[in-house]
Formats: C-alpha cells, structure tokens, sequence
C-alpha cells in the first residue's frame, strides 16, 4: 500500500505485487505492507506469529543499500483507533502476531544516502507463517537445567581445548569423551520437542518454508539527482522542554536535561525540520531557542552549523540561569552570534498571535531592543489578525492584511495562519503586495488547530495525501518558511511510559508528532508518526518542484501540481497516492541527465 494509506484494522489489502519505488539521493521513500490471515494457526487469542524477513537492496553493478542501515521496518500502531505510531521492530528478522479479521500494517522506509552510485536497486521481503515460541510445548529452561547445561557444555570445552601439541592417540579419547557428553546434552529432556521415534528432524525444512512464505519483490530507482543537505524551506517546529522534563524526571540545567534536549534536537533533524525548544509565558509570549547552551559554548556552534538546519531560534532571555546577568545576556549573544558565518539562519521568536495593542507592543519594545544590538537581526512573530483594540482597517481581512505596515520596521518574517486564507487562494496576493522583500521581509505560514478538513493539516484521522498536501499549498503560494507550534505537546505525565493523551481542547494529533519510545516498548528512541513521515514526503516534494522549477520556471512547476492532479487548491488536491507518483517521475524523466 502507498505511504499516504491509512490503513486501519478493517482495511482490506490489496492483491501482492512488486513493489516499485523511485528516489532520489538524501530521500526517504516509504511505503507500507499490510498483512491479513485468512487461517488461524496460532493460539486462542492471535490468528497467528509470521516472520518477517528483509534483504538488502542491490543494483547490478553490485552497489547496497543495507538492511538495518538504509532500510528500516516499522510497525504501524494505532492511537486513538487510527494508525499513526510506527514502532521500530528487529532486523533483518523479526516476528509480529496476527489477529483475527484484523489487517496489520507495516511501514517500510528507505533512506538512500547522498552518495549513493545511482541504478536500480532489488531485494526481497519474505514472510512466513511460523509457530511462536508461546506455542511450543516446551517450558522455559529453569535456573538450575540452565546451570546444569552450562557445566556440561564447559566441561565439554575443558577437554577439548588443550589439545595443541598432544599425541594424536590423546587428542582422538578426548574428542571421543567430548562426542559422548555432547550427545548426552542433546538428549537430555531441555530438547526434547526437537526429537522424534525416527530420529532428530528439522523444525522446518525448505518446502515447508516455501508453502508457507510470501516473497514480495522491492525495486527502486535511484537517481542522480541530490536532494540538498540544507532544506531550501525552513520548517521550524517547536518541542515543549516542560513536557520533556515533566515526563522524563529531568531537572532544567542538569547534564540529563541537556542529554533529553540534545536527544529530541539530533532525532528531528532527520525529518529536514530544525526544531527550537519553547516554553510558553503569560499571554502568548514564548521564549524559543534552538541550542540550550550559551552562544560561545561550542555545542552552539555545534548545532548551528549542522547543513541540516536552515534555521535557528535565538532566545531573547537567557534559558538557564548562570554567570552572565540578565541585563547584558541579550547583547553578549547577539555580538557573538554576528561573527558567524550562520548568523543568516538566526531569527527571533518572541510572541506567538498577539491579540490586541498591548501585545503587539511587547514585540515592537522587544524588537527594538534586538536590533539596538544587531540591525540586521531577523524577528519573527506569527498571527492571525490585528491588534483587536485598535482596528486597523474596516474589516477583519484587511486588518490582518495591514500588520506588516503596523509592525515594520521591527518585524522581518510575517509568519500568518493558513486558517485566515479559507479556500481564498486569491487573498495571498493581497498579503504579498504589503510587504518589502527588497528589505528583507520573509512570508511564512502556519498550522494549528486550524484549518480543519478538508483543507490540509496534520491532524489524526485526516487522509495521507492531507497531509502531505501541506507543503503543497506551501509551493504553490509562494511562502519562503515554515513554522509549526508543537510536536511533542501531549497532556502533561511523569512517568516515561505513560499513556499519551492528547491535550483538551484540540483536534486530536494537533501538536503531538511524535511519541515517547518509552510508551511502546523498552526503547528510549522516540517514535514518529505517520504524520511526520508525510511532513517529510511532503517537503522532499517540494526540493523536487524547486529542482524542476530550475529548469522550466516556478510557474511551469505550479503547472505540473495541477496537470498531475496533485493540488489545485486547499479544498481540491487528490486523494489517491498515483498522481504524486507520477509527478515525481514526469519530474525525474524531465530533470535527469
């Protein structure tokens, strides 16, 4: 099944076929598996145990993509009944139980690095109906059996050895003695499900396998072309630091506190997002940072230069408190900052929508306060209005339109909500024409609670291509940014392993992207959703219109998402996976060399 398929336990699977992935270089292509019994073979409660194997992808000329490396499998898990969890599980072999009547899916990713010698890659997935090891007659080994065997089996070793420089009469009585003892250990009843009157027998021999296994072929192109390191977009999201250290028992400025923090930094990298840390004030303001540390430590500089950020939140206060006061903290960072060659990936976040005069105020004092220090310093603030106290127009739209006017010149990133947009796609140029590029003014865009479906964003239950279709709608309007408010803003725990509950108030999903490792298993790892791999989709889609753009010119690519079928507009974009398909191969066999 195509990765934009939820696929719910009542889904059906489709009929197996090979399966056929394109990709280019520094991509992630996935897709999905979705497995149903027809048969119990298994206990009472689970149809039964299938093995799930993988090779490793290999072109003709001998080139790999490695299992467990490269390629990686994930089970899908629903949450609140719709699947989005994708929970690691072993490789190159593992087991997962089937249900009756039930369809589970499993989540198939490929990560072709940059260097990657470009061809068509083949491999195989073969599963196989098994016995679980729940079901076999025999009972754990006890400590003592265990004991007991471990002797025998060292005693075996004992003797055979010293048997460097012995006489050949001595080392055969020894091998013989060794052969004897050994036979006594297989015999002895800890293996006794694997005899039989007629001698030993295999557990499964090849034509048993083979009657019970489904080979899926796996072929994927990848080509030259080398999505770049650094995302041409900057999709900046936020990761709560309460939530961290509600949940984890971390204490703010403890050297776990900066293992969490660097954890959740390095793991949401690989999705071409460059998180920020937050933690939210009195009325909206926020206090947003990318590294925890002070800007001359040298993880800042660590962080900040990594090709994988495009941007960087600077705090406005200082995070943990230390040596340096608070009144000269602001300056001290922004002189240091100014001297680095990343100083472009810098931005100010200091209140999230403010509402009336007063607020917007707050971010005028404090963006003058900034730019005393560093003129050319980027202040982003997000909204969705005017200040509601001191009308800026007649009507709602066009107060919202005048906000660049009202806040320049201390604002540089005008980051609006798609919400005030509706299905009015005409209305961004009437944002465009307010504002100064020539001065270095940006327009990003936002999602949160809304806009709701059918237009696209990232809540629980909306289909895949909703997803994705986000940075869709961001392509084709032109925005330069990205930001969204939450990923890990669940409602509050401190227990790692809790359950996860969404917070009240909000579609369920709404800033909650990923998942504590912890909840599903033993592992410490978060767990993505579903979700962000669409984000991810999504954004490598748009590295491929910005290449195909290149060449034949931004309005040729806004052409291309509409002949495809792919997206036409927030309330009209498809909802079947072939188009994107076929976009990124027209895209392909037009940009290849």
């Amino acid at each position: 099944m195509p990765n934009t398929a939820n696929v719910g336990p009542q889904d059906m699977p489709r009929h197996l076929e090979p399966i056929n992935l394109l990709a280019a270089r520094n991509e992630r292509e996935s897709v999905q598996i979705a497995i149903r019994p027809k048969v119990s073979w298994g206990g009472s409660s689970v149809a039964g145990t299938v093995q799930i194997q993988c090779s490793d992808l290999c072109s003709t000329s001998g080139d790999r993509l490695i299992v467990g490396q490269s390629l990686l499998l994930r089970r899908v898990v629903p949450i609140l009944g719709v699947p989005d969890a994708l929970v690691p599980v072993d490789l190159p072999v593992s087991q997962i139980n089937l249900f009756p009547g039930e369809t589970t899916a499993l989540w198939i990713s490929i990560d072709v690095p940059s260097s990657q010698p470009p061809g068509q890659y083949e491999g195989e997935i073969v599963i196989t109906a098994i016995k679980s090891d729940a079901e076999s007659p025999v009972q754990s080994i006890s400590k003592v059996e265990k004991h007991q065997l471990y002797r025998d089996l060292k005693g075996c070793l004992d003797i055979v050895e010293p048997i460097d420089g012995k006489p050949l009469d001595e080392v055969v009585e020894r091998v013989k003695s060794t052969t004897t003892s050994l036979r006594r250990i297989l015999l002895s009843p800890s293996f006794s499900e694997f005899f039989s009157d007629n001698g030993p027998v295999d557990v499964m021999d090849e034509d048993a396998i083979s009657s019970l296994s489904l080979r899926m072929k796996l072929n994927l192109t990848v080509w030259e072309f080398v999505l770049p390191e650094t995302p041409s977009l900057p999709a900046v999201f936020g990761i709560s630091d309460t939530v961290i250290e509600d949940r984890f028992g971390v204490q703010q400025g403890t050297a776990e506190w900066y293992e969490a923090l660097d954890q959740h930094f390095k793991w949401l990298l690989q999705y071409r997002i460059s998180p920020y840390f937050c933690k939210w004030a009195d009325g909206m303001r926020v206090l947003t940072y990318t590294s925890p540390w002070p800007a001359d430590h040298p993880k800042s500089d660590e962080y900040f230069s990594d090709p994988r950020l495009a941007a960087y939140a600077v705090p406005y206060k200082q995070v943990v408190s230390g040596n340096n006061s608070a009144e000269d903290y602001l300056q001290k960072q922004v002189e240091i900052l100014r001297t680095k060659n990343h100083w472009r990936k810098a931005y100010f976040y200091l209140w999230d929508e403010p509402l009336n005069l007063e607020q917007y105020d707050s971010v005028r004092n404090m963006a003058s306060e900034i730019h005393a220090y560093a003129p050319d310093a980027r202040i982003l603030t997000t909204y969705y209005c005017g200040p509601n106290d001191a009308p800026l127009a007649p009507t709602p739209f066009d107060a919202f339109v005048k906000v660049p006017s009202f806040l320049r010149p201390h604002n540089q990133i005008y980051c609006t909500s798609e919400w005030v947009l509706g299905n009015q796609e005409d209305l961004v140029k009437d944002i465009i024409a307010e504002l100064q590029p020539e001065n270095g003014e940006e327009w990003w865009t936002y999602v949160c609670m809304g806009p709701s479906d059918p237009h696209p964003n990232w809540h629980l239950g909306m289909r895949g291509t909703q997803h994705r279709a986000v940075m869709w709608r961001v392509w084709k309007e032109g925005g330069t940014g990205f930001l969204y408010w939450g990923a890990n803003c669940y409602e509050k725990a401190t227990v790692a392993s809790a359950e996860i509950k969404f917070r009240h108030g909000l579609p369920p999903g709404d800033g909650v992207l990923y998942y504590p490792g912890e909840v599903f298993s033993t592992s410490h790892q978060p767990v993505a959703s579903l979700r962000l791999e669409r984000i991810l989709n999504g954004l490598q889609d748009t590295e491929y219109l910005r290449l195909y753009a290149s060449r034949y010119g931004r309005d040729e690519s806004i052409a291309l998402l509409e002949r495809m079928g792919v997206y036409f507009g927030p309330e009209r974009y498809t909802f079947e996976h072939m188009p994107i398909d076929a976009m990124r191969g027209q895209i392909f066999n037009a940009c290849r060399s």
